[in-house]
């Protein structure tokens, strides 16, 4: 099997740009409280995608044409857009933010754990790994950081465990394309985080803290949650979010870069154990027979896979792209990973 670095790749980029999420959205929590930034940063993830999903309209619909993925993203939206933000903005009101940044790590077991055991995401050898590698890295990231507290700490774990949901649910979700998933998650959430925040306090926050909110909210949450559900569709959210833990590090690197901070030894041991922990999920897949039913569906793919190979019009045919196709029934044999079209129980052999 021809396994792909793109998904890859993407996770990293989508964890670049969160890296600046906590730093930022403690500094805005002196002029917002929980709720009202939790809804300005998802309405700000709505806007940001805007554009794209504008595009998209023309190839695929906005909204899911079947009762079950209808049901997994009103589950990501509840999750990860309304509950998710509110808890972990709770936890930074009183904790430090490299110390939020290091209770984070929980999602990554969170999402294994909800994978294993709810979502046919299964890791095999190497991926328990990978996964025990980076929460080693960042709880080395986090040397040195004064401990959250308990209450904080468990905010956090709980928000974590709600994302892990929502990573699941959205990496599953393939009758929209990831923006048109954001957008729905940020309009929904976002409304509803505001009018929360409005009625529990008055709002009171200057049009410059407002803007920076959006801006930050259509960067840190809007272009990242869309690219970490292309490469969860991809690998699977277990997988992704072993690459997206390296958020941290390019947090890390970013203050040594713009604020001249100097750079630690434990730093870079952590940094290199993120590495080989990204390294080993390329050697975590399966290989075995398995049946695939008849079905229709839209995400990102390109041909000569094995699995897309529908025709296209003449010049209306990309190396990647996405639209909406059919898939006969057919039983093969392959390594392959837990993306959109791969998600059976099956016997671990990596």
């Amino acid at each position: 099997m021809r396994q792909s670095v793109r998904p890859v790749l993407v996770a990293f980029l989508s964890a670049g740009l969160f890296a600046a999420a906590a730093p930022m959205s403690k500094l805005l929590l002196g002029e917002l409280s929980p709720f009202q930034l939790a809804g300005l940063l998802y309405l700000g993830a709505g806007v940001g995608v805007l554009p794209a999903v504008v595009s998209d309209r023309r190839r695929s619909s906005s909204w899911p044409d079947d009762r079950k993925n209808v049901v997994r993203l009103a589950g990501a939206i509840v999750c990860g857009g309304v509950v998710g933000p509110v808890l972990l903005l709770l936890a930074l009101r009183t904790a430090s933010a490299a110390s939020v940044s290091l209770w984070l790590n929980f999602e990554l077991i969170a999402t294994a754990v909800l994978g294993h055991f709810a979502f046919h995401d299964d890791l095999g050898r190497s991926g328990w790994l990978a996964v025990l590698g980076s929460v080693i890295a960042g709880c080395l990231l986090g040397f040195g950081e004064r401990a959250a507290g308990l209450a904080p700490g468990m905010l956090v774990c709980a928000a974590c465990l709600c994302w892990g949901v929502d990573n699941h649910l959205t990496a599953l979700i393939d009758g929209i394309r990831p923006s048109q998933s954001v957008l729905w998650k940020g309009s929904v959430a976002g409304c509803v985080n505001v009018l929360i925040g409005i009625t529990m306090q008055p709002y009171a926050a200057s049009v410059g803290a407002t803007g920076l909110a959006l801006v930050v909210g259509a960067l840190c949450y809007g272009a990242s949650i869309t690219l970490y559900i292309a490469a969860a569709q991809g690998i699977g959210a277990t997988r992704a979010h072993v690459v997206f833990a390296g958020a941290p590090f390019l947090g890390a690197a970013m203050a040594v870069g713009l604020l001249g901070e100097p750079v630690a030894q434990y730093q870079i041991i952590a940094a290199g154990l993120l590495l080989a922990s990204t390294a080993l999920l390329f050697h975590d897949h399966h290989e075995h027979a398995h049946r695939h039913e008849v079905v229709a569906h839209t995400h990102a793919h390109e041909h000569g896979d094995g699995h897309h190979d529908h025709t296209h019009e003449a010049g209306a045919r990309a190396s990647y792209h996405s639209h909406r196709h059919e898939h006969e029934a057919e039983s093969h044999s392959h390594g392959h990973w837990p993306d959109v079209h791969h998600r059976h129980m099956h016997r671990e052999t990596g």
